[in-house]
């Protein structure tokens, strides 16, 4: 898993009680889509042909909430890049969007164009406690090439405000990502992970802003997708209230294997009134 925060915008106060309401619990059907990705055979079907020496997709990126690297998946057979670009319906063409805070892109990663500025954000001590990426290039680069050379369901992007890179965001398939072991995932489910990296943009609100912002691109973007999702680390208070102010409930503690999370969940259905 990957971590889902670092700093945002400043919050105090006791962990909020969960939200134990029914809508979180169902029984889940597997989809034909999910369980080729996850390389299982879809129920009273073949189980698809790949073609001797065809090689599988990486395993997906490491971590999924903060606080560091999670397990990974075995590898997944290989998935057509067409097939890899619909499983988050194409963030790349997500149109800017207006915030209170300015202009607001996500923009795909490039590691030949983004690898210095990330790093030096990965080393920031506020983020490297909940990130766990702190140290060279190479620490940033082990972490970001399993999602740009991946199957498409995390895509690492900048978050640019006023046309200046200031935040990194990971879109992410949480029903296809190994947190789904932990919660009674939906498909489609889109999870979502941050970090704001200006200290001046920091404590003012703006990463609240931005998170309603994101949350809004994903329902605006992936008709699909009933709810976006994200698991900070119930230590990171700030991040927590972020979530809460974004419009983002406390769903529930998780128990991961590198931290104790906060389920932070945003449903379609309630958007008008948050």
């Amino acid at each position: 898993m990957a971590p889902a925060d670092a700093h945002t915008d400043a919050g105090t106060g006791p962990a909020p009680q969960a939200d134990t309401g029914a809508e979180d619990t169902l029984d889940l059907e597997l989809s034909e889509e999910i369980l080729a990705l996850f390389g299982e055979d879809p129920p009273d079907t073949e189980a698809p042909h790949l073609p001797p020496g065809a090689p599988a997709s990486p395993s997906s990126p490491a971590p999924s909430v903060p606080g560091g690297a999670g397990s990974a998946l075995r590898a997944r057979p290989a998935v057509s890049r067409a097939a890899a670009s619909e499983l988050l319906d194409h963030p790349a063409d997500w149109r800017p969007v207006t915030t209170p805070a300015g202009v607001f892109q996500l923009v795909p990663v490039r590691l030949e164009r983004d690898l210095a500025v990330l790093t030096r954000w990965m080393n920031d001590p506020a983020v490297a406690a909940f990130w766990e990426l702190a140290g060279p290039e190479a620490v940033t680069a082990a972490h970001l090439r399993p999602q740009l050379e991946g199957d498409g369901r995390s895509v690492p992007c900048l978050g640019v405000l006023a046309g200046i890179p200031m935040s990194y965001w990971e879109i992410y398939r949480a029903d296809l990502d190994p947190l789904a072991r932990h919660y009674p995932a939906r498909p489609q489910d889109t999870g979502i992970h941050l970090l704001i990296g200006g200290v001046h943009h920091r404590g003012h609100g703006v990463g609240t802003t931005l998170l309603r912002a994101v949350a809004d691109l994903v329902l605006d973007n992936r008709p699909r997708c009933a709810r976006v999702v994200a698991e900070p680390d119930l230590r990171n208070t700030p991040s927590v209230s972020a979530f809460l102010s974004a419009g983002f409930r406390f769903s529930a503690e998780l128990e991961l294997p590198e931290k104790r999370a906060a389920l932070m969940v945003r449903e379609r259905i309630h958007r008008a009134q948050l």
